[in-house]
């Protein structure tokens, strides 16, 4: 065993870490070939959170003492798995939560006032004077968030000026200035737009149901800026097709990246290829939180931001 300590990251897109960890232990990138020489020296893998957690490979690896998200949210993690062997949980939250609802509200904007369609109009030459782009005003449309937790709440703070009317629904009751409906089929059924901002876990899948794509109804937006899985998207994209939900604004998918064909023929669909988070400097706090964390449970003190069971 090397008196180094070694990390392995997981996903290529968070290979360019590499450079930050290097100085204080040595670094394996998967994609590269797992690292059977170093196996014994691996002490923390790095993994980007909405993936799920390769058990058998972590079973391989004899001193590993922490798995690190780069993310806030590490849905792909079994986090009592990891706690019941030993492991130190690590994410990177209240970074890039106001980013994330900037986005949301960017998606709002661009379903409602069809900024995308207004944009080709433009592009191909088919704007004519006498053929205007009628919209709706999103003054007092009705908001349905669903998950009240930073992201939830930092939608609900910006919606508000825009003279939009707010309420939520999640599992657990919580102090809030906006009404929690009774359910997620009500609050679907009383909202011109439903907001999915919840956290993602084994619970939950598929929450967005063809009964709330139904009852959210033919004039209706659903914009998803938490996880793909979160929503049956089978039943979205039938749903759009024959008209009974009216506008999908998404910025995450069941699978990632989505294959293009399943959106070809989609109507009235706005897509972004999970940038709500991609900012320059919620990245940037991201990666201190990680390199704090892994400095800290390597040299065997308390973590920064571990979670918890």
């Amino acid at each position: 065993m090397s008196d180094r300590p070694a990390v392995l990251i997981m996903q290529r897109h968070l290979g360019p870490v590499t450079a930050f960890l290097e100085s204080f232990c040595s670094v394996y990138r998967l994609w590269e070939g797992p690292p059977i020489e170093a196996q014994a020296d691996v002490r923390a893998v790095v993994v980007a959170g909405e993936f799920p957690l390769d058990k058998d490979l972590i079973g391989r690896l004899p001193n590993l003492r922490h798995i690190a998200c780069f993310t806030a949210g590490y849905d792909g993690i079994d986090v009592d798995w990891c706690h019941a062997r030993g492991l130190t949980v690590t994410h990177a939250p209240g970074v890039n939560h106001e980013d994330v609802a900037d986005h949301a509200i960017g998606l709002i904007l661009a379903a409602r006032r069809r900024i995308v369609d207004g944009d080709q109009k433009v592009k191909d030459g088919t704007w004519l004077l006498d053929d205007r782009l009628m919209t709706r005003s999103l003054k007092g449309q009705k908001l349905g968030i669903v998950g009240l937790g930073d992201i939830g709440q930092a939608v609900a703070r910006r919606a508000e000026p825009m003279r939009m009317t707010i309420a939520w629904w999640g599992p657990r009751v919580k102090d809030s200035p906006w009404p929690r409906a009774p359910s997620l089929l009500a609050l679907a059924r009383e909202s011109d737009i439903l907001m999915v901002a919840c956290r993602a876990d084994d619970t939950n899948r598929g929450l967005i149901s063809a009964e709330v794509i139904e009852a959210l109804g033919p004039d209706g937006l659903l914009v998803n800026v938490a996880r793909g899985q979160l929503v049956d998207e089978d039943a979205l994209i039938t749903a759009l097709k024959d008209g009974r939900l009216g506008q999908a604004a998404l910025d995450v998918f069941l699978d990632e990246p989505t294959d293009p064909a399943r959106w070809a023929d989609v109507p009235n669909a706005v897509l972004t290829p999970h940038t709500g988070g991609a900012t320059s400097e919620a990245v940037q706090g991201m990666l201190m939180l990680l390199v704090q964390n892994l400095q800290a449970v390597l040299n065997g003190a308390p973590a920064a931001t571990p979670v918890r069971s």
